[in-house]
């Protein structure tokens, strides 16, 4: 069993923790814009996340009139009833009731709230409904005054680096440990939904080796097997985008897995930590597997009848189950020896079937 050591996710998830089992790494469900600006379906991820097993469930909050203007492109123009990307953006909001509301629901699941700020404002009013870790996107890296206002907050930051240089990645996380936060780095590509060649896994020791914090993935390839490779090399934490079907509206649902395969992320991650966090020894499993020998190898048995005198050569031997007898290894014992007996076909061998001055002879 891994235990409780003061780790990342011990710290994001605090007061939560006794009731979300053992594991190192944090796995965040991603629900981002899915929810279309429905406040329902937005609690409706909330119950999915949390019926998957993930440790936190995490949104956006935007402003459009602080983080935005009207001239904002579209990355995809994928919406049939938002003329800009600007209105697209005043349809996502929720008002600070309303988030109080879902971090209450997240809350009373017993999973962590987060979301992502992308101006002051909307850091304050996800400050002011009381959430206690700190997603900052890919875009944001670079915003400094955004950066010192919730590094004020001394909660945990998890940084995401999908657009970042090492310049701007290392002054972003420098910022940060000036503040004393915990922290977190993660690998991310921005690209959705992400190919397997630019999940950039090689990263993540990199980045510890850089900075000496916790890592992990942002993952936007659709699938688990990222994550899955990320968790054998002991991610601390995982975000996946989620949808509740591949058929839902919306650009990411294309790099989100859905809510029973995020099930199956989050049982393969707690697998694989306890596999890395219980070596084994080679020499005690070859011990406990030592019973089952006699049904899993073969024996040397007698090829046919054979009478006393016999000297046996290979043609009289063969290899069957059980394997309690001599084993594969003791037929240069065996060869060239006299039979001190009859034996019948497919009667197990033993060494004190030859005769009895072969015997001492057989065992050297």
């Amino acid at each position: 069993m891994i235990e409780s050591n003061n780790t990342f996710r011990d710290q994001c998830l605090s007061g939560l923790l006794a009731g979300r089992g053992p594991g190192r790494c944090l796995i965040i469900g991603e629900v981002a814009q899915s929810h279309d600006g429905s406040l329902g379906m937005a609690h409706s991820f909330i119950d999915a996340v949390a019926r998957a097993g993930a440790d936190a469930v995490k949104f956006q909050t935007h402003i459009a009139s602080e983080e935005s203007t009207p001239q904002e492109p579209w990355r995809i123009k994928f919406s049939r009833q938002d003329e800009s990307r600007y209105e697209y953006w005043q349809r996502m909001e929720f008002s600070e009731d309303q988030w109080r509301g879902l971090k209450q629901h997240a809350d009373d699941s017993g999973i962590l709230f987060l979301s992502t700020p992308f101006c002051v404002k909307a850091a304050d009013l996800l400050q002011n409904i009381g959430m206690s870790v700190w997603k900052i996107a890919s875009g944001e890296i670079g915003n400094r005054p955004l950066l010192k206002h919730i590094a004020a907050t001394m909660s945990p930051i998890i940084l995401s680096s999908g657009m970042s240089d090492w310049e701007e990645l290392d002054d972003a996380v420098a910022l940060v440990k000036e503040s004393g936060n915990p922290l977190a780095v993660l690998q991310c590509t921005t690209v959705y939904p992400c190919p397997p060649e630019k999940i950039g896994l090689n990263l993540l020791n990199e980045f510890r080796g850089r900075y000496s914090v916790p890592v992990g993935l942002s993952d936007h390839s659709g699938t688990i097997f990222a994550g899955l490779a990320a968790a054998m090399l002991e991610a601390e934490v995982l975000e996946v985008h989620v949808a509740l079907s591949r058929e839902m509206f919306g650009p990411d649902v294309p790099a989100s897995v859905t809510t029973s395969e995020l099930r199956q992320l989050v049982d393969g991650v707690r697998q694989i930590e306890r596999m890395i966090d219980s070596p084994v020894s080679k020499t005690e499993i070859a011990k406990e597997m030592q019973p089952l020998r006699t049904l899993f190898t073969k024996s040397l048995v007698a090829g046919s009848d054979m009478p006393a005198g016999t000297v046996l050569s290979e043609e009289h031997l063969k290899l069957k189950k059980p394997g309690m007898g001599l084993q594969a290894s003791d037929i240069p014992k065996l060869l060239g020896r006299r039979l001190g007996r009859d034996v019948k076909a497919d009667e197990l061998l033993q060494l004190s079937d030859l005769e009895i001055s072969e015997i001492a002879a057989a065992n050297t």
